[in-house]
């Protein structure tokens, strides 16, 4: 028998799901758990036809936008709403309050949240297949990034132990020359070892220009006294500093292979030449903001609610007489901080953006507050030029600016 107004929720685990379906009523029609496969999800499928639904009529809540289980479902028609973790523990707040958790039970709440609630979460975008590989790269592109830094904290920490004297000749460790030189020294007893004509050779190896300044600098602050380890011990420790270096240098390749892979999909992407028309975003920041907001032209039916998505629009909180705002925590992290960089960016590439934030700092906000502020500015221009197809253009960006400027050369 046809189950009107039927709603699926699944929580979702490694190996298992629990799935729950659930009538307009509110009442469980049935639940099950299925292994995290391709049999599993075939025993979904048949479930819900079992009762009468079908993926036009039968919406699915899980918990995650990147579970395969999540790409097979929109790949079979069904509309799946990702829903955040934290929004499922408030509604599981509303159906007990004695605090217990089980996965079967919250796969129920999940369907009664699209039962009662569904329009105010946003279904899973139809982004296209082209949005989606950029999304891949993109995310794992900063993912590399953020691990080669992780690993050049290692190195700096294993550093502090033994060397400092390299620290002192390289406060910056991501630049290739310190690699590069900590590679060919990389103990305190090679790092004295070293002769300014070697210096100059690993310099000029990685691109370094020719700074016989630089290379008496850095061959005398590696020859800086300073407490040691025994040999032993300084024998083990640049052998960890090898191998870090190794690491580091395979990374840097994986970021430049990424990039490159990056930059060669952005081309391909049909919004790509409106984003980079845009004042302060380059081909990275581009990919970025393309990876998180898709190329769905449904997905966001204002400017307020991309800017929302991004965090760059301030929350109100008001009771009484009580009220303030303040900065949104909720949000898409990734796509926020690319805003926050294009901000940056565009202070210097573009003179009203410039203005704007100066006006920002002189109402009294603080660096942060004023880039967000100028970034939710600059994020609505963006998305009317989506919309619209449109390259960014400056004067209808900003008309009040240049309508100033005009007024002050009369």
């Amino acid at each position: 028998m046809e189950q009107a107004g039927m709603t699926c929720g699944i929580d979702w685990a490694e190996n298992h799901h629990d799935v729950a379906l659930v009538d307009a009523d509110g009442r469980v029609i049935t639940k099950r758990r299925v292994a995290a496969n391709a049999s599993g999800f075939s025993e979904l499928l048949g479930l819900i036809a079992e009762h009468g639904g079908d993926s036009e009529s039968t919406p699915v809540a899980i918990e995650t936008d990147k579970n395969l289980f999540v790409v097979a479902l929109a790949g079979a028609g069904f509309t799946v709403y990702p829903i955040n973790p934290r929004a499922l523990a408030r509604y599981r707040e509303r159906h007990g309050q004695a605090g217990g958790k089980s996965d079967p039970a919250d796969a129920i709440v999940l369907a009664h949240v699209l039962r009662t609630d569904r329009h105010l979460h946003r279904p899973l975008p139809a982004n296209s297949d082209g949005a989606l590989r950029m999304k891949a790269l993109a995310r794992q592109h900063q993912e590399a990034i953020w691990a080669l830094h992780q690993t050049v904290s290692r190195l700096r920490s294993v550093l502090l132990e033994f060397y400092p004297q390299a620290l002192i000749a390289f406060p910056n460790l991501q630049h290739h020359a310190a690699t590069a030189v900590l590679a060919a020294a990389p103990t305190p007893a090679a790092g004295q070892r070293l002769t300014s004509r070697r210096i100059e050779a690993i310099f000029h190896r990685v691109g370094r220009r020719n700074d016989p300044a630089l290379v008496e600098q850095v061959r005398a602050d590696l020859r800086t006294p300073t407490l040691r380890q025994s040999e032993p011990v300084e024998t083990g420790l640049g052998l960890v500093v090898t191998g870090l270096l190794k690491i580091v240098e395979t990374m840097r390749a994986a970021v430049g292979e990424l990039e490159r892979a990056l930059t060669t999909e952005l081309a391909q992407q049909t919004l790509a030449p409106i984003l980079q028309s845009a004042p302060g975003i380059g081909a990275v920041l581009a990919a970025r903001i393309l990876a998180e907001i898709g190329d769905d032209p449904d997905r966001f039916a204002t400017a307020a609610g991309l800017r929302a998505f991004a965090g760059t629009a301030p929350v109100t909180r008001a009771s009484g007489r009580s009220h303030y705002v303040k900065a949104r925590k909720v949000r898409n992290k990734r796509l926020g901080d690319a805003c926050h960089w294009w901000a940056f960016a565009a202070l210097t590439r573009s003179p009203a953006a410039r203005a704007h934030y100066d006006r920002r700092r002189a109402a009294g906000d603080h660096h942060n507050a004023a880039l967000r502020n100028l970034a939710n500015k600059l994020l609505g221009n963006l998305w009317w030029c989506l919309q619209n197809s449109e390259l960014w253009n400056e004067e209808a960006a900003w008309p009040n600016w240049h309508d100033n400027e005009l007024a002050a050369a009369a």
